[in-house]
């Protein structure tokens, strides 16, 4: 019996017109120059300690000799009248000596002690017994500005301001007077200001005293909307009161 032995690949299995698909085209940045130009250049002036380009001293400047030494001062032109310092004492000249006072200086230092005027001491201020010693002057705790002439006095430019915004509010208040005459507005005076205002708390103190003598329990519709009423006619009269508390002025419109 004859056996005939095939040899076979896994590559046989690819089809012979196969071809890889073509690849999408690469992105490439349009900053890509720019970037990497820039990344050269920091990166080149990081190689060097101080700046990269060095100016190359010239060979003409070469060190001459005695080029580093100290130069003289410029001479100056001598002058035969120009003053002389005083001559060096003579070695046989000598100082004065065994000069005298008559002055008793321990008498006059003692007048001076008992006829002077005694030194008064510092005042100070510890906060404890063992405490440390501090300048009571310095301290805050001497009352120095409640004893000058002018303390408690209203300064001048203050009486200055408030005198210029008094002028403007009654320049304002002419002004809105002249407006609310042309449109028919009346003002309210103070006693009208205070008898509307008592009228309101009046008021209120009724409506809440209806308010208190409600049922503890409110098990009814009637109740309830009773109570909300109250309590909305309650709320109402303190926004009045509060508005008329709150402006001195107050316009109302003639009918």
């Amino acid at each position: 019996m004859d056996t005939t032995c095939f040899s076979e690949s896994i590559y046989n299995l690819i089809p012979t017109d196969w071809k890889e698909p073509p690849q999408p085209p690469r992105y490439i940045s349009i900053f890509k120059t720019s970037v990497k130009e820039d990344m050269q250049k920091h990166k080149t002036a990081m190689k060097t300690m101080g700046p990269p380009k060095v100016e190359v001293p010239s060979p003409k400047d070469f060190l001459k000799k005695h080029s580093k030494e100290k130069t003289l001062p410029p001479q100056k032109k001598f002058d035969r009248n120009e003053p002389k310092k005083p001559p060096v004492p003579l070695r046989t000249e000598h100082p004065v000596m065994g000069i005298q006072s008559e002055k008793n200086f321990i008498n006059t230092n003692a007048a001076d002690v008992i006829m002077g005027v005694a030194k008064k001491p510092k005042p100070i201020y510890v906060d404890k017994r063992t405490g440390d010693k501090h300048d009571l002057e310095t301290s805050g705790l001497v009352p120095k500005y409640i004893n000058k002439k002018d303390y408690g006095v209203t300064p001048e430019y203050i009486c200055k301001r408030n005198e210029e915004v008094k002028k403007a509010q009654e320049e304002y208040d002419n002004y809105i007077q002249e407006n609310l005459r042309k449109a028919a507005m009346k003002r309210l005076s103070d006693e009208e200001r205070e008898a509307v205002l008592q009228g309101l708390k009046k008021n209120w103190e009724e409506v809440h005293k209806e308010f208190q003598s409600l049922s503890v329990f409110i098990d009814s519709i009637p109740k309830k909307i009773r109570k909300q009423k109250l309590e909305e006619e309650m709320k109402q009269l303190e926004h009045d009161i509060g508005v008329i508390e709150k402006h001195k002025i107050i316009y109302i419109a003639n009918k």
